[in-house]
């Protein structure tokens, strides 16, 4: 496995090697993003995996300055998985100050994009940069993040970029908490109670699925839940599944999508679900 830390040397490298499958990721990685790299392999020659923080897709309160930047722990992870790891710098990354963006479509506004603005337009930016970079055939994200993957797939399918995109399931701890490099800032009591999000979610998916269509309630009553628990909730909703827009009638494929903040964490999680 070779760690590269430059562009015009990553090209250097991949120069020969075949198809190439690609699994961008900001690093301090755990068993979601393996999960990704292993499934990586089986659609090309070889493997690439970024390890980049991107500055552009914080908000000027958020923890870019604390995200976990574990490089040398994560390159250790991959040995035997991945046959590069790109991890440039953000000089490397933009060289001049970025005056160029992707503008997601609308829905980058509505959900979490709500509550941090500006993020999809950094995130869909530094991903079409990188896809530009690793010139990869497939690339892979994780569900977890539900409405960034849909962005991502728009982002491909409307810029007519010639990649494959694959939605790798959402990995869990054995309580059912979405594996996140973010849930190690919670404390141990935070812990424990962070397993109540897929509870609610859960809760929500059974009332779709028993045919109760009163969204606006079923939601109104899933905030509640967790606001009595002290939780700080952004949303949680009910969506249809191909285009996030809100449920109509006939649709019989839904995500059920929440985001709250349990002390200082905020935490995402989604379900899929089908009705007959």
């Amino acid at each position: 496995m070779h760690v590269i830390n430059g562009v015009e040397a990553l090209h250097v490298r991949l120069s020969g090697m075949g198809t190439v499958a690609f699994v961008p990721t900001m690093g301090n990685l755990h068993e979601g993003h393996l999960d990704l790299v292993r499934q990586a392999r089986a659609h090309a020659d070889c493997v690439v995996v970024s390890i980049f923080v991107n500055p552009l897709q914080f908000g000027p309160n958020e923890d870019f300055d604390k995200y976990p930047r574990t490089l040398a722990e994560d390159c250790t992870k991959l040995e035997g998985l991945a046959d590069v790891v790109f991890a440039p710098t953000v000089s490397e990354m933009y060289p001049q100050r970025q005056s160029v963006f992707v503008a997601p479509p609308p829905i980058a506004e509505e959900l979490c994009g709500a509550a941090r603005p500006g993020h999809f337009r950094g995130m869909a930016t530094v991903v079409l940069k990188l896809l530009n970079i690793v010139q990869t055939q497939v690339a892979l994200f994780g569900k977890k993040d539900y409405q960034q993957l849909h962005i991502i797939r728009e982002m491909v399918a409307q810029l007519n970029l010639p990649i494959r995109i694959i939605g790798g399931e959402t990995v869990r701890a054995a309580d059912g908490l979405a594996l996140s490099s973010r849930n190690q800032y919670l404390t141990a009591t935070e812990r424990s109670e962070a397993t109540f999000l897929r509870q609610v979610l859960s809760n929500v998916a059974q009332d779709v699925v028993r045919g109760v269509r009163a969204y606006p309630d079923i939601e109104a009553g899933a905030v509640a839940a967790l606001a009595e628990r002290g939780w700080q909730v952004d949303y949680v909703t009910v969506r249809e599944r191909a285009t996030l827009t809100l449920p109509q009638p006939a649709d019989k494929s839904f995500v059920v999508l929440a985001a709250a903040r349990l002390g200082a964490t905020r935490l995402i999680d989604n379900l899929e679900v089908d009705i007959a």
